[in-house]
């Protein structure tokens, strides 16, 4: 078991820095989730802590070991590649055992070991196959058997289930969450996909332009999110921003939008005139009269739930709705929310107001 440790982390390539002096705290036994747009640096930064780039400026700690100048071999990490990288001639047993055998560890440990994790992943039936004759799902069970069986105090995951469809995607998010809770070893995840990071995670680490957005749990950065950034990065549709001016109208302060007002819980942080930033998300839109008018533009029923995109004044917000009703595009109608579900942004920082 391991904690990891970031601080002061810098990448540059070049001129170009990509890392802009990062701090994390990665308690032994969590999964933490790394999640962010294409390019944000969370891929750089899962190779920095497997050794595969190096560190420009900063430390990184394993159980307060320094590691910035040890090889990956001596990290005691496993990393799980995004492309599986098992190698195409040798048997889903071979491909497990590589490492070890690598190691000159003892044939009967080894076999035991590799017995173990294919037992856990559901693999005893294909040990004897090659990679060619395996699906998408299996060849991401033979990759994480591979990982396990060296028994490393660190689990490194970059973005494991892209290649892989929707249905199975969900199915191995759960193997992946209930692997992790067997074996209790410190993860680290990477992945793009913010409802992998919601599910999975106990820890999430938002990503942007190489800075480090917020830390929280999955709830708390639904909830609270710290900045108009991570508040449209996290949930799904993306919350619906518009621009509002605080209004003192008789009864208290509200948030006006265009024509249409909204209702301000707690603005003692307010003042008349201001121009700030409000937060709905799709989820906790109400559709009424009072609220901001628009016309349905795309009808979207999933089921369980009806998406609406609305168009107002040229922008569009999305709502969503639970009840079983009839929506047709063209329709008119009006978004509004209760106060508690409103999400207060300062206009020209993007950060929260609490």
């Amino acid at each position: 078991m391991a904690d990891v440790k970031v601080r002061g982390l810098r990448k540059s390539f070049g001129s170009t820095e990509i890392l802009h002096g990062l701090d994390l705290d990665i308690e032994d036994g969590q999964f933490v989730v790394l999640v962010g747009p294409s390019g944000c640096g969370k891929s750089t930064l899962l190779r920095m802590i497997a050794g595969l780039e190096g560190v420009t400026e900063g430390q990184i700690l394993i159980n307060d070991r320094l590691i910035n100048n040890l090889p990956p071999a001596e990290r005691d990490i496993a990393m799980v590649f995004q492309n599986y990288a098992l190698y195409p001639h040798k048997t889903v047993a071979a491909n497990m055992a590589f490492s070890l055998r690598m190691r000159k560890m003892d044939k009967t440990e080894i076999d035991e070991r590799v017995s173990r994790a294919a037992e856990v992943l559901g693999l005893n039936e294909y040990l004897g196959r090659y990679p060619r004759a395996l699906s998408g799902g299996q060849r991401q069970r033979v990759a994480m058997g591979r990982a396990i069986v060296r028994d490393p105090q660190v689990f490194l995951f970059d973005e494991p289930l892209s290649n892989l469809d929707a249905k199975l995607r969900i199915q191995m998010r759960a193997e992946i969450r209930e692997l992790h809770q067997r074996l209790a070893t410190t993860t680290v995840y990477v992945t793009h996909d913010q409802i992998e990071a919601m599910t999975m995670a106990d820890k999430i680490v938002v990503m942007n332009a190489g800075n480090i957005e917020q830390i929280g749990a999955p709830l708390e950065l639904y909830d609270r999110p710290a900045n108009e950034f991570v508040a449209g990065f996290i949930g799904a549709p993306s919350m619906n921003f518009m621009d509002a001016e605080v209004v003192e109208n008789g009864t208290g302060k509200v948030a006006k939008v265009e024509d249409s007002s909204f209702p301000l819980q707690s603005a003692e942080e307010l003042h008349q005139g201001q121009h700030i930033r409000i937060g709905v998300r799709p989820e906790d839109t109400i559709l009424s009269g009072d609220g901001v008018k628009g016309e349905i533009m795309v009808v979207e029923p999933t089921g369980s739930e009806t998406h609406l995109v609305i168009r107002s004044n040229g922008r569009d917000y999305v709502s969503v709705v639970r009840e079983r009703q009839t929506f047709s595009p063209g329709q008119q109608v009006a978004v509004s929310a209760d106060a508690d579900k409103i999400h207060l942004f300062d206009k020209s920082t993007g950060q929260r107001i609490n």
